[in-house]
């Protein structure tokens, strides 16, 4: 079934331009250079799942006219990851009179419940919230007719979530790739990595070190994630191998799903 993945967010948690920062990349004129934080939505078959609602959600949506989301998946709850649930609202109430799932890992969602407990307990009288429910993720999950694999990737000290869907794979904010995990990534038309920067970082991967594990698992097309001011988009991009690239907001690929 075909595809497409559109880069929402390709920007670390700070976004770039930084704030208060007039570094080169954070002045820059070239579009590609603006990174808000980081989200892919997967589209198919009529259907579109984001992965992660970023704070600037709601800027992306309306970029991307967006105008029906059928699922969220969440990676894990640091605030650049979480923040824009409740701008999902308006896309939320076209599942009435279901709710629109989002799915985490039972410690997340327990997270999300308590950051967003006005949603979940639901007893705000004058209405007006998110219609969503939790749903555990607990190992493969179908949705519309398409598989999302977990895949475990360590951000510092914390076992976080990627997926593989597909051909393709998301992974964002990894320190490590577990072996077992990169089995789970040959193969692949597409994968995204974390490429926060070249210096090292405790919670977050180098370029040099992503460059590794696409020469590891090999696939057709790498794209870089979770990108700080460090890296201007043009000069990063001549620097790598012809099928790495850095990722940029509104960036679109078409895969296999």
């Amino acid at each position: 079934m075909q595809a497409t993945l559109t880069v929402l967010g390709s920007g670390t948690s700070m976004g770039v331009p930084t704030i208060g920062c007039d570094c080169a990349v954070c002045s820059s004129a070239d579009p590609r250079d603006r990174r808000t934080r980081p989200s892919v939505l997967v589209s198919y078959n009529g259907r579109h799942v984001i992965i992660d609602t970023t704070p600037d959600f709601r800027e992306q949506a309306l970029r991307e006219k967006i105008t029906r989301l059928d699922a969220v998946l969440y990676t894990h709850t640091h605030a650049d990851h979480i923040l824009g649930l409740d701008d999902v609202r308006p896309l939320s109430y076209a599942h009435r009179p279901g709710k629109m799932p989002l799915y985490a890992e039972p410690h997340a969602g327990e997270y999300l419940r308590q950051m967003f407990r006005y949603v979940f307990d639901a007893d705000y009288k004058f209405g007006g919230l998110p219609l969503v429910e939790l749903k555990p993720i607990e190992g493969l999950i179908e949705l519309f007719g398409a598989r999302f694999e977990p895949v475990t990737i360590i951000h510092g000290e914390a076992p976080i979530l990627g997926f593989r869907f597909g051909s393709a794979a998301y992974l964002t904010d990894h320190s490590d790739v577990p072996a077992k995990s990169l089995e789970q990534l040959r193969g692949l038309d597409i994968l995204f990595l974390d490429a926060l920067r070249y210096t090292p970082h405790p919670t977050h991967s180098t370029v040099d070190r992503s460059l590794k594990i696409v020469e590891e698992v090999k696939p057709k097309r790498a794209f870089f994630t979770h990108i700080c001011h460090d890296l201007p988009h043009e000069a990063t991009n001549a620097t790598l191998p012809p099928n790495v690239r850095l990722a940029y907001d509104g960036m679109k690929l078409d895969f296999e799903i």
